[in-house]
């Protein structure tokens, strides 16, 4: 949609209203399939006679977006009207958005337009500025999570592109000892264990299905106090797997690189 190609439908996670990657996107006459994890409605996709389908491919998973295990069968039979494309979440964030600009010129899109290459130029002084508060701190120690109410989330940079660029670019994300053997995008920590890690800076999983605040963590869990980064507020909402576009990964990591900024390298100690 970023490179002027409209859907017919789109099926999102979550409400379309919240969903990150459409904000400021005009949905008008597009029908929305789906605004939850695992559930799509076929019958109307079917009624829209699509020629393709698109939707990110998950390595860990080996299926596209909307297609993994655990989706309802009924929602499986997408895969039925179309032939799926999708761009791996793979190793960078870059490469993904290098392979959705490919596969919108393969289908017809301007992609040298004036705002695509602002926003590319946006990026790259991003990622210049980003490297220099990283490297002004090479002690700083940095950590993904997703609190949940059973557990804590303890990100695997392996399966989360995004992590894997803050790891090129020279922040220190600490890479956990035991991620899942069924689903290896996290650590599964028991909240009494919630301090088996102590990072400088905690990334807080950032997806707008998660509102909770660092401090109302706090409340409902009070092991989460006891990761002294969180104690200390030393918390920045991080772009979970969200992220497909320069602009949208310009504005993240300007966010990233003021948390870094004033974040202490010695509160993990």
């Amino acid at each position: 949609m970023s490179f002027g190609i409209k859907p017919v439908g789109i099926y999102a996670d979550e409400s379309v209203k919240t969903d990150a990657n459409l904000k400021d996107l005009d949905l008008t006459g597009i029908e929305i399939l789906g605004q939850e994890w695992g559930k799509i409605d076929v019958e109307k996709a079917a009624a829209l006679r699509p020629d393709l389908i698109v939707g990110d491919w998950w390595p860990a998973e080996k299926a596209h977006s909307g297609l993994e295990e655990g989706v309802d069968e009924k929602s499986k039979k997408l895969a039925e009207l179309a032939p799926v494309v999708g761009v791996s979440q793979g190793k960078s964030i870059v490469d993904l958005a290098k392979g959705y600009e490919e596969l919108a010129k393969s289908l017809g899109a301007k992609v040298d337009a004036p705002e695509i290459a602002a926003n590319k130029k946006r990026f790259e002084d991003a990622v210049a500025t980003f490297k220099e508060a990283v490297a002004a701190k090479p002690d700083l120690t940095v950590a993904a999570m997703s609190p949940a109410d059973d557990k804590l989330y303890f990100a695997n940079p392996e399966y989360a592109p995004e992590l894997l660029d803050f790891q090129s670019w020279g922040m220190k994300v600490i890479n956990p000892e035991s991620p899942d053997p069924g689903f290896p995008y996290w650590e599964n920590l028991s909240w009494e264990n919630a301090d088996k890690y102590q990072p400088d800076l905690i990334l807080f999983d950032g997806r707008s299905y998660k509102p909770t605040s660092n401090a109302e963590w706090g409340k409902k869990q009070p092991t989460w106090f006891k990761i002294k980064a969180a104690k200390a507020g030393a918390v920045v909402a991080w772009p979970a797997y969200w992220l497909h576009t320069y602009g949208d990964f310009a504005t993240e990591l300007d966010k990233l690189t003021a948390a870094v900024k004033t974040a202490d390298p010695n509160i993990g100690d």
